[in-house]
């Protein structure tokens, strides 16, 4: 079957559109969180990107709605990464700022060219954008937490090939033009709408995956207010502040601090088995059982989609073993109480100042890798991590 560029524009323009409603609608009756309004923007930007090109393409607006398309298709990408900063609980400032201003080049690029540049002004400039912007989304989705869900691997490989698509399309331009047969077959602009909409059907499947697996925790988050849940659990950004301070103040008086993580697997395949509502109830057992099981004098924090930390003063190492396995065992208590035949794995893991010193991220990487370990281990339920005792059984 053959396909004329007119065609595959439009197919490109239908799906964008399409995809960008379904989404946008979703994160409206979703009530969503940060990370799925700025994704939504980025939807909402193909969607404006394809109605300036069918501008332009009808003969109205001319170069300048070519500068409008390619500033709002780089801003598409650019959203993208953003978002993904956002699900990681990132600052957004500077990269919002690089964003908007990467936009406004991409735009007065095409206008400094002006018609003499033909179809393509300004294109060099936003090709090198989507590269570099592709680039970074694609890194963003591999760190903590994002790079934890297996989902987020697939949005990592569309967003590594949108890079390594452009980048290619950037050097052939450069060396030989885009009139040149090599360019033509390659990397026109046929092949070009084809790629973007098999990006756009796999990015909005991924995008609506990582938001459904997040559904739970949005049930805690969206009545936040002065840096805690609704359910008493402080957020991420609030408990890593807490971290700096509670172990800053105990390395002047030499306390032992206890940075115990409590992470649970499975929840997204409950979900899928017995339905939201269970997989609802099971997030629930988790949360409140790790803030009812642990010291009344700790702190119960997020650290991602399914990590809970608790900050704890330990007299002795045997003592932070000791509530560590009362949180591990009270969890099971809990869960038991919701059904007995869905129960989640759980990791619990220990970092201790006496391991690895008072270092706030040092303690983070111990207690999260110890926890994960844990998680997957069917011989052990506490794990303490650090350089030397990493793999050290606890009860």
């Amino acid at each position: 079957m053959n396909f004329d560029l007119a065609t595959a524009s439009l197919m490109t323009a239908f799906v964008a559109n399409v995809a960008g409603v379904l989404f946008i609608v979703d994160t409206l009756l979703r009530r969503d969180d940060a990370a799925g309004r700025i994704w939504a923007i980025a939807f909402l930007s193909g969607m404006a990107t394809t109605v300036a090109y069918a501008l332009w393409a009808s003969g109205a607006g001319g170069v300048v709605a070519i500068a409008i398309g390619n500033a709002l298709f780089v801003n598409t990408t650019g959203c993208m990464w953003l978002g993904s900063r956002k699900f990681n609980e990132r600052r957004m400032g500077p990269a919002a700022i690089v964003v908007v201003l990467a936009g406004i080049l991409v735009a007065a690029a095409v206008l400094a060219e002006g018609s003499s540049g033909g179809d393509w002004a300004g294109w060099l400039v936003m090709g090198l954008s989507l590269v570099g912007f592709a680039a970074l989304a694609a890194v963003e989705t591999t760190r903590y937490p994002m790079g934890r869900i297996g989902t987020a691997r697939v949005l990592t490989a569309v967003l590594a090939v949108e890079c390594v698509f452009y980048l290619a399309r950037s050097i052939v331009f450069v060396t030989a033009g885009p009139d040149s047969d090599l360019f033509q077959v390659w990397f026109g602009s046929l092949i070009a709408n084809f790629v973007t909409i098999g990006l756009t059907i796999v990015a909005v499947a991924v995008l609506s995956v990582l938001r459904a697996g997040r559904a739970e925790l949005r049930g805690y988050s969206w009545m936040t207010r002065v840096g805690s849940s609704s359910d008493g659990i402080l957020l991420g950004s609030t408990i890593t502040t807490a971290l700096e301070d509670v172990v800053e103040r105990a390395g002047w008086r030499g306390d032992l601090i206890a940075l115990i993580a409590v992470r649970v697997e499975g929840i997204a395949q409950i979900r899928t088995a017995f339905g939201a509502d269970v997989a609802g109830d099971v997030t629930h057992a988790w949360r409140q059982g790790v803030r009812r099981f642990a010291p009344s004098a700790s702190l119960v924090g997020e650290d991602g989609e399914y990590t809970l930390l608790v900050i704890a003063p330990a007299s002795t190492a045997a003592d932070a073993r000791r509530q560590a396995g009362t949180i591990y065992r009270g969890l099971f208590e809990a869960f038991g109480r919701v059904s007995d035949a869905v129960i989640p794995a759980v990791g619990v893991g220990v970092g201790l100042t006496e391991t690895v010193g008072y270092d706030p991220k040092a303690l983070l990487w111990a207690a999260r890798e110890a926890s994960e370990i844990a998680a997957t281990s069917i011989e052990s339920s506490v794990l303490f991590g650090g350089a030397s005792t990493i793999g050290e059984r606890g009860d």
